[in-house]
């Protein structure tokens, strides 16, 4: 590996700092001048726009639209759902005054005294409120509804902790909307748009999800029931990854929404809301990454092949320029996006590594030698297997080889969340067993209180009931009192 490239630190040495290394060397982001926020930078945003692009068809396809809401909520749009405000009441950035004027030197700025607002705005921490206020002035009739809105945007959390992708105070997301008249569809919608997300982690993301229903203590503010898809990261702790939550007529009583139905009675409108950040991009990295760099699925790198050239001679360059021109216009055709970097004023090695630690999926390296017998060097990045094969049909070889290395990643990805779950009915052996990770299937006798004491004393949460395991009454492995099923718990990021 190139010097300047070396040093990431082993995940089995710290895997939290392997992270927060590996984030910047794949210049991916890094921290920003201002607290709690980061800069995404452009090789990070263009992984950060394939999901976009992806989910953003993936929404359109079950009739959602992309609309746009203000930044700024008025501070008493959060006090009208009462359990909503006290779930984001601590994290709120308040906007107090809207002008600047020139200090008494003359040598910097301060805020003006006279310009205080009548009534603070908050920087929206999510935007139910916002949009809910905005419905009420759309819908009238049952006709109106269903409303099917989604925005992309930040959002602002005040955080004491954060970590690049996984927990900052300022963060990219979506946000999905939805007005419904009855219950049912409302639900229908939740749980829907939690399937998009599940589908979306494991055929792009190569990530496997357990999806299930958050505890009463874990539901997002304000909802009746939030649906949840939980990843394992290659360190045992699970990260939440997306959230679709069914919000029954909360808001739309609390901002009246109102609507007639079929048979001329005023009913109040049915809510859901959705959402994924960038939070994904922390998911992608501790998911498949390795002590070499990033590992990134084909279907969401920016760059899924790069070619680089070895030569000596202008007249060997040129020839390998050719074909390579030829290989890069086939590739695309095809849809597969590729480089080449005959870029002279870094040598292969470099690039080698670079490449390597940006993970990219394949690499074709073609030199003189090559060109003579032709013939070119493939590596797949998931496993650093290199090979030599006929330059002659390589596109078709490196359009199968793709395929075969998302297959690989999800595989791998899956077979060690497998190995990693575990059957819990005994308290003492889970509170030693936590401390090396996985996911735990143990029965929950349904009560806040020992949901608490279980936190408290192995900083382990419920993450949910999950969909996936068939489910049979036994005894809560805490409290010894009977429980309807066995719930997941893992301690998280």
């Amino acid at each position: 590996m190139a010097t300047e490239l070396k040093g990431l630190t082993k995940r089995s040495v710290n895997y939290s700092q392997w992270y927060n290394e590996l984030v910047v060397k794949a210049e991916l982001a890094e921290q920003a001048d201002v607290r709690g926020c980061m800069v995404i930078r452009p090789y990070g945003y263009a992984i950060w726009e394939k999901i976009q692009s992806v989910l953003d068809a993936k929404f359109k396809e079950t009739g959602v639209q992309n609309a746009y809401f203000p930044l700024l909520i008025p501070k008493s749009f959060l006090s009208k759902e009462a359990e909503h405000v006290e779930g984001f009441a601590k994290e709120c950035a308040v906007v107090t005054h809207y002008r600047l004027k020139t200090n008494e030197t003359h040598d910097g700025v301060v805020v003006d005294p006279e310009a205080k607002l009548e009534e603070e705005l908050i920087i929206r921490p999510t935007s139910e409120t916002i949009i809910w206020n905005t419905y009420k002035n759309w819908v009238k009739s049952y006709r109106d509804l269903p409303i099917l809105c989604n925005q992309w945007c930040n959002v602002m959390r005040w955080e004491m902790r954060t970590r690049l992708f996984l927990r900052t105070s300022e963060f990219l997301w979506q946000e999905g909307h939805t007005a419904h008249a009855t219950r049912e569809e409302a639900e229908e919608r939740a749980k829907m748009m939690l399937k998009v997300y599940a589908d979306f982690a494991e055929q792009y993301m190569a990530v496997p999800v357990i999806q299930g229903v958050k505890s009463e203590t874990e539901r997002f503010a304000g909802a009746l029931d939030t649906y949840t898809i939980e990843a394992m990261m290659q360190d045992g702790k699970a990260l939440q990854s997306g959230t679709s939550h069914f919000l029954g007529q909360n808001f739309g009583k609390a901002f009246g929404v109102t609507f007639l139905d079929k048979d001329q009675k005023q009913d109040y409108a049915w809510a859901t809301s959705w959402g994924v950040s960038t939070r994904l991009m922390g998911a992608l990295i501790m998911t498949h990454s390795d002590d070499n760099g990033l590992v990134l699925p084909p279907r969401l790198a920016p760059t899924q092949v790069v070619i680089v050239p070895i030569w000596k001679t202008d007249e060997q360059l040129e020839a390998i320029n050719n074909k390579a021109a030829e290989i890069c216009q086939n590739l695309k055709a095809m849809g597969i996006s590729v480089k080449y970097d005959n870029d002279d004023q870094k040598r292969p090695g470099f690039k080698f590594a670079d490449y390597e630690v940006k993970g990219v999926p394949v690499r074709l390296v073609i030199g003189a030698r090559d060109m003579e017998n032709g013939t070119v060097e493939v590596m797949r990045r998931d496993t650093l297997e290199k090979e030599t094969v006929s330059i002659e049909g390589i596109e078709e070889y490196v359009k199968n080889l793709l395929d075969d290395i998302q297959t690989n990643i999800y595989k791998k990805a899956l077979d060690y969340r497998n190995a990693h779950i575990y059957e819990c009915d005994n308290y003492e052996e889970f509170k030693e067993k936590i401390k090396d990770g996985g996911f735990f299937l143990c029965h929950w006798d349904g009560t806040p209180e020992t949901e608490a004491q279980i936190k408290e004393e192995t900083q382990a949460t419920i993450r949910c009931v999950p969909y996936m395991f068939e489910q049979t009454p036994g005894t809560d492995m805490v409290s010894g009192k009977p429980s309807k099923c066995r719930v997941l718990i893992a301690r998280a990021y």
